[in-house]
C-alpha cells in the first residue's frame, strides 16, 4: 500500500470532519460548498480505488448505505428514563424546596427541552460504534446507519475516553419541516403533523439514504456512562461534551435558587419563537451527581429533575373575513382572515378552515371572536368560536368556483369541495404542466417557464391550444430562439401519437393515475367507449372500486371535459389505445407501489417498466402490495409498508430484478 495514499485519505477524513463540525455544530463554516465538495469527491475516488482503506466511520458513509432489513433490538444498560412533568411555577418552587430539604444547597442546570426523538450514541476509543432509539427506556432499536447521516454527530471524537455513551435529541428544524410538508402535499401524501413526528419517521426509515435526505440534526444533553474520565456535575459534563466535539443543548445555565430558575424559564419562553427548532418546555436538573444519588428516584422518574411544560399558547382575535382559494387540484379551501396576533414569536393573521364540515362543526362566522394557536408551533389553526357578532349568519362555502364560476362538487370519499372545470384559471397552469409531463403527454421542453410564458402572452387558454402553436409565435416570447421554438413545436406534434392512456392521465380525472388510465384503456380500447361506459362496467376492471368508477363517469359527464376531448380529437391527438405489453411478463401478478424520489429514474419511468413487464402499480399500500419501490423523501407509504411487513426495495434491487 502506498503510504502517501493512506496519509492523504486520513488527512481528507480529518479535514472533512472538521468542516462538518465547523458548519453543523459551531454554525461557522470555514470553506465554501465547492471546496467541501471537491474534498469529498477526492476522498470517494481514493476509497473506490483503494477498497482496503475502507472505514465504516468515513464521512463518505454519511449519505447512507444499503437499506436495512430490520432494526435490531438494543438493551440500554443505563435506563433512558423520562422526567416528572410540571405545569406551573408553584410546582417548580415545590421541587426546589424539597431538594433543599433533602440535600445541602443544591445548584441547578436549566436548559430548553427539545421536542424531538431521544437517542443513545456509543463510542469506543473515540469511534462511533452504535446508535439506538430510546424505545421504552430499557429496550430500543439500532438505528446506527441512519444516525450516521446526521452531520452534527461526530463519527470520531478527539481526546476521547475509552468508552462513552451519550444521550441526545434528534430533531428537524422548522424550515426543513416546512419544505418536507410542501413536498409531501405536492405528492398528495399525508404530511407529517409536526417536526417531532417528522424526525421520528425519518430516523426509522429502513433506507438510510432517505434519512440522509431529511436534514436531521441533534443536540446532546447527557452522559449516560463513561470509562476513563471522572465527571462530578451536569454542567461539567456538558462542557466536556462540547470539548469532545458534540453539538450540546443550547442555552444551558447554572443557577442557584428558585428565583433564578423562574427567570431562566421565562427567558427561554421568550426565546421560544426565535429558535430554529421546536421546544415544548424547560428542564431543571440538580447539578451535582452526588446530590442526585442522595435525592434518589421513584419507580418511574428521578427526584432530582423536573420538566416544566409550556402551556399551548392560545389567543383570541376577531375574524375579519373568510377567503376562498382554489388549489392546483381544484380543492376549494376556506381561509380565516383575522386581526393579527403574535403566536410563538411570529405575527399571524391567516389560518386554514379546511372545509365546510370544519366550519359548521365549530359554527365559525364572519365577525366572530375566535381562539387561535399554532399547531406544533408551526401551523396556525382556529380552535373555536368564542362569540358571534350581532346579526351574524352561519357561513356556507360558495356553490360555484370563485375563479371560473363552474359548479362545485363534493365527492363521497372526501370532505373537500372541488371545482371540476379543467379550464379553471386557478388550476390552468398546473393542469397544463401536468398534461405535458413525462407521465402524461411527455412534451419535452414544456416546463413551468414555458407554460407561464404561453399563458402570460395569451397564446393558450387550455391544453388543446398547445396543438395550434407555431414556431413563429414562440420566437416572439422571451427565452425562445428559433431552434428551441422549433424543438418545442416538434415535441408537441410528436405527442399526438401517444396512446390514449396518456391522454386520459393527462386530463386529470380524480383518482385516476397512470396505472388506472391504462387499465381503463385496455378494457375499452378507445375514447368513445370509455366516455360511454357505465360505472358498473368500469367497476368490473380489476383494481377499480366504486369511487374510481363513479369519478370516471362524472368526469365525462362534465361539459368542459367533453368539449376539451372533442377539441383534442380535432387537433389530431390519438384517441385509441396502443398496447405496449412485452412478451416478458416477469412481473405478472405483482403489484408495486412507488414512493419518494429514485436516484436515476423518475417514478413514471419505473411504472412504465413495471407495466411493460406485466406488473401493476398502485397509489396506495395494502396487504395485496407485492413490493414498495422507495427512494428519497419517501413518506407515509413507506411507514405503512413497514407496518404491514411489505417487502421494500431500492432502485438497485429493482434493476437486479430486471436483469
Amino acid at each position: 500500500m502506498n503510504k502517501a495514499v493512506t496519509e492523504r485519505v486520513n488527512e481528507l477524513r480529518a479535514e472533512i470532519e472538521q468542516h462538518n463540525y465547523n458548519y453543523y455544530v459551531m454554525d461557522n463554516p470555514t470553506v465554501d460548498d465547492y471546496t467541501y465538495d471537491m474534498l469529498m469527491q477526492e476522498l470517494k475516488q481514493l476509497e473506490e480505488e483503494y477498497p482496503e482503506l475502507a472505514d465504516k466511520n468515513s464521512p463518505t458513509h454519511r449519505v447512507g448505505g444499503e437499506a436495512l432489513n430490520m432494526f435490531e433490538k438494543v438493551e440500554h444498560k443505563v435506563q433512558m428514563g423520562s422526567l416528572q412533568d410540571v405545569f406551573d411555577f408553584g410546582q417548580v418552587r415545590a421541587f426546589t424546596e424539597r431538594c433543599a430539604v433533602e440535600t445541602i444547597k443544591p445548584q441547578y442546570v436549566v436548559e430548553p427541552k427539545i421536542d424531538g426523538l431521544s437517542v443513545s450514541l456509543e463510542y469506543e476509543n473515540g469511534e462511533f460504534v452504535r446508535g439506538s432509539t430510546r424505545g421504552d427506556g430499557f429496550i430500543g432499536e439500532d438505528v446506527t446507519a441512519n444516525l450516521k447521516t446526521i452531520k452534527s454527530i461526530p463519527l470520531k471524537l478527539k481526546n476521547a475516553p475509552k468508552f462513552i455513551e451519550v444521550r441526545g435529541e434528534v430533531y428537524m428544524s422548522r424550515k426543513t419541516f416546512e419544505k418536507l410538508v410542501e413536498k409531501q402535499e405536492d405528492n398528495e401524501e399525508t404530511p407529517f403533523k409536526n417536526p417531532r413526528n417528522a424526525a421520528a419517521g425519518s430516523l426509522r426509515q429502513k433506507d438510510p439514504k432517505i434519512a440522509a435526505s431529511r436534514n436531521l440534526d441533534i443536540f446532546v444533553f447527557n452522559v449516560q456512562q463513561i470509562e476513563g474520565k471522572e465527571l462530578n456535575s451536569h454542567k461539567e459534563s456538558l462542557d466536556y461534551l462540547k470539548e469532545l466535539g458534540f453539538k450540546v443543548i443550547a442555552d444551558y445555565t447554572l443557577v442557584q435558587n428558585y428565583d433564578e430558575i423562574k427567570n431562566q424559564i421565562e427567558y427561554i419562553g421568550d426565546m421560544r419563537g426565535k429558535y430554529s427548532f421546536d421546544i415544548d418546555g424547560v428542564v431543571v436538573k440538580v447539578d451535582n451527581f452526588t446530590q442526585r444519588i442522595e435525592l434518589g428516584a421513584t419507580a418511574k422518574v428521578p427526584k432530582w429533575a423536573v420538566a416544566y411544560k409550556f402551556p399551548p399558547e392560545e389567543k383570541q382575535t376577531t375574524l375579519i373575513n373568510i377567503g376562498v382559494s382554489v388549489g392546483r387540484t381544484g380543492v376549494i379551501t376556506p381561509v380565516a382572515i383575522f386581526e393579527p396576533v403574535i403566536l410563538a414569536g411570529t405575527t399571524v393573521s391567516r389560518a386554514t378552515l379546511h372545509n365546510q364540515e370544519f366550519i359548521s362543526s365549530k359554527d365559525i362566522r364572519i365577525g366572530d371572536v375566535i381562539t387561535v394557536r399554532k399547531a406544533g408551533e408551526i401551523i396556525p389553526e382556529v380552535l373555536s368560536s368564542v362569540s358571534h357578532a350581532g346579526n351574524s349568519e352561519p357561513y356556507v362555502l360558495p356553490q360555484k368556483c370563485p375563479a371560473c364560476g363552474a359548479e362545485t362538487v363534493r365527492y363521497e370519499d372526501e370532505a373537500a369541495l372541488r371545482c371540476t372545470n379543467v379550464d379553471c384559471p386557478a388550476q390552468l397552469k398546473r393542469n397544463i404542466i401536468h398534461f405535458a409531463s413525462k407521465g402524461a403527454m411527455n412534451i419535452d421542453g414544456m416546463g413551468e417557464a414555458a407554460v407561464s410564458a404561453l399563458l402570460n402572452s395569451h397564446l393558450i387558454k387550455n391544453v388543446s391550444d398547445l396543438y395550434s402553436i407555431t414556431a413563429l409565435q414562440l420566437e416572439t416570447l422571451e427565452h425562445f430562439g428559433s431552434k428551441s421554438a422549433e424543438n418545442l413545436v416538434n415535441a408537441i406534434a410528436k405527442s399526438k401519437d401517444n396512446s390514449l392512456e396518456r391522454v386520459i392521465f393527462g386530463i386529470g380525472i380524480r383518482n385516476i393515475g397512470q396505472a388506472a388510465a391504462k387499465l381503463l384503456c385496455e378494457r375499452f380500447g378507445n375514447i368513445d367507449a370509455v366516455m360511454n361506459a357505465s360505472a358498473e362496467e368500469i367497476s368490473e376492471i380489476d383494481g377499480f372500486g366504486k369511487v374510481m368508477s363513479e369519478n370516471v363517469v362524472k368526469a365525462f359527464n362534465d361539459v368542459h371535459l367533453v368539449n376539451l376531448i372533442q377539441s383534442l380529437r380535432e387537433k389530431g391527438v390519438r384517441m385509441e389505445y396502443v398496447s405496449d405489453k412485452s412478451e416478458d411478463a416477469r412481473f405478472s401478478g405483482m403489484t408495486f407501489v412507488l414512493t419518494g424520489t429514485l436516484p436515476t429514474m423518475t417514478r413514471d419511468e419505473a411504472k412504465a417498466i413495471i407495466e411493460h413487464q406485466g406488473g401493476k402499480t398502485s397509489s396506495s399500500v395494502s396487504k395485496k402490495t407485492t413490493y414498495v419501490l422507495a427512494g428519497e423523501e419517501a413518506g407515509s407509504k413507506l411507514i405503512k409498508a413497514q407496518d404491514l411487513g411489505i417487502t421494500i426495495i431500492s432502485e438497485d434491487d429493482f434493476m437486479r430484478m430486471l436483469s
